[in-house]
């Protein structure tokens, strides 16, 4: 076996990158990162917020608290100008978590930095090259570095991708908006307007929410503005964002001290696909669309978190030959569905007549709850399930963080996960696993409460479940071990003779 520098090698340390670092470590994997920035600070925040499902991934590993802390809770998630209440919904996080992206890093970053996780900051990947054992890269400063894998999670415009000749198709911008944080002589209206150019807002980067109302306290405006036209791949100036606040207010009022300006598209493009032998894409690296419904960031962590068990077990040796090919199998339509819905809420904030007409019929629409429960399922993360087969209603959904009983006392679905190693959960009777005690914790518990999928409603209660180490469920049955066996191997290989 080569001598490597790292087992894995991620380049870029964004949310996706810092997620799959921490999952890898966790499970004892040698990983570093190569970030261009010389630290963690992030200058200004494109994303603001954590999905029930991202929130859920984070309370998995007992890191919710920290978010949780400095977050403000809103019980709905919005699409097309619609909030859909979440209150209703099946989790412990029945919100979304409103957090600029400058946050979640520095929180992610001190829970990354309890991990043995190595950094290559102030670099970029220059050059790659892989074989069949593993991946060198060139840094910046012209130094190698050699991995049996490599993940980019360096955003949309990734090297890693360009670099690995994997294609990146899909559709042109179509419309574009300013995006910035700044100090204003006048203030502005805030909130959510509609001009002849599409949506504006404003607002502060301070805030409270306060009977499901955003309540402004303190800092510098933000501000978002559809420009006229689709503005050029170019760094927007404080005189650009001057000349689309008086196209679309009338006044500019008294814009100054930008803090940061930044400009994005509706550009929706998705990797072909998501490995390239010892290559993998995560994040915006791997798919980029519009930021309407807050989907970019949490898609991206969701993706790492799906990833980073499957490494972890193909670098220690445990994994079964397909494991990695899973990945793509499972994310990439999920990445797919992102886009079409960001694409089609584009679709419903342009102003003309037509449009509002559609957006009002859509309106309608989800004011019936089981249209409006499965957008809300779709938009938080809560109702993505994975195809693994017929079976069990439960199968290829993640576990509801049910309340259990074991005989170390009272606990919860969730608290069990920690560790990031797949668990094998008895309800009723004893079912022998122990071909696979050295790769699957167990426990035997009984809950009172209902199994209940968002979106599906209640379903039958299992007797025995197989949950991955990413929450989701990879057997489960009543009365009966049928197919167990077979499960364990699928995602976890051949049991120990």
């Amino acid at each position: 076996m080569p001598q490597f520098d790292h087992a894995v090698i991620i380049a870029g340390g964004g949310p996706t990158g810092l997620m799959l670092a921490s999952e890898l470590a966790l499970a004892g994997v040698d990983v570093a990162i190569i970030e261009q920035r010389p630290d963690q600070t992030l200058a200004g925040s494109r994303a603001g917020g954590l999905h029930a499902r991202s929130i859920e991934i984070l309370d998995q590993r007992g890191m919710a608290e920290p978010f949780l802390a400095e977050g403000q809770q809103a019980q709905a998630i919005g699409f097309a100008g619609q909030a859909l209440d979440l209150s209703a919904f099946p989790t412990r996080h029945p919100y979304t978590l409103g957090l600029w992206q400058n946050h979640i890093e520095r929180i992610l970053a001190g829970e990354v930095a309890k991990r043995p996780v190595t950094f290559h900051r102030g670099q970029a990947v220059t050059v790659l090259s892989q074989d069949a054992d593993g991946v060198t890269v060139t840094l910046a400063d012209g130094r190698s570095l050699t991995a049996r894998y490599l993940v980019g999670c360096d955003g949309g415009r990734s090297f890693v991708r360009k670099a690995s000749g994997i294609g990146f198709p899909g559709s042109d911008a179509t419309t574009s908006a300013l995006l910035a944080e700044v100090e204003m002589a006048v203030e502005p209206p805030f909130g959510m307007h509609r001009s002849a150019f599409g949506i504006h807002s404003f607002g502060r980067t301070e805030y409270e929410i306060r009977d499901g109302q955003i309540v402004y306290t303190g800092g510098p405006i933000r501000l978002l503005l559809t420009e006229a036209a689709v503005g050029p791949a170019t760094d927007p100036t404080l005189d650009d964002l001057r000349a689309a606040l008086v196209a679309t207010c009338g006044t500019d009022y008294g814009v100054h001290g930008p803090i940061w300006i930044s400009r994005f598209s509706d550009m929706s493009r998705q990797a072909e696909t998501y490995r390239s032998g010892r290559i993998f894409l995560a994040g915006d690296a791997a798919h980029i669309h519009a930021p309407d419904g807050g989907q970019g960031l949490n898609t991206g962590v969701q993706d790492a978190f799906n990833l980073g068990w499957k490494l972890a077990a193909a670098v220690h040796g445990t994994a079964p030959e397909a494991l990695l090919d899973t990945y793509h199998a499972e994310r990439h339509p999920i990445g797919a569905r992102v886009l079409r819905l960001t694409m089609a809420a584009v679709a419903l904030r342009r102003p003309d007549d037509r449009t509002t007409a559609l957006r009002e019929t859509v309106a309608d629409l989800l004011g019936i709850e089981a249209t409006r429960h499965h957008l809300a399922g779709q938009l938080s993360g809560l109702s993505i399930a994975y195809d693994f087969g017929p079976g069990h209603p439960l199968l290829g959904h993640r576990v509801p963080d049910l309340d259990l009983v074991t005989a170390a006392g009272p606990s919860r679905f969730y608290a069990h996960l920690h560790t990031g190693r797949p668990l094998f959960v008895t309800f009723a009777g004893s079912i022998e696993i122990s071909g696979w005690a050295d790769r699957v914790d167990t426990l035997a518990a009984t809950t009172s409460g209902t199994w209940i999928l968002p979106a599906l409603g209640p379903v039958p209660a299992p007797s025995a479940i197989l949950i991955r180490p990413d929450g989701h469920i990879a057997w489960a049955r009543q009365g009966t071990s049928e197919g167990l066996p077979e499960a364990l191997e699928r995602w976890f290989g051949p049991p120990l003779p």
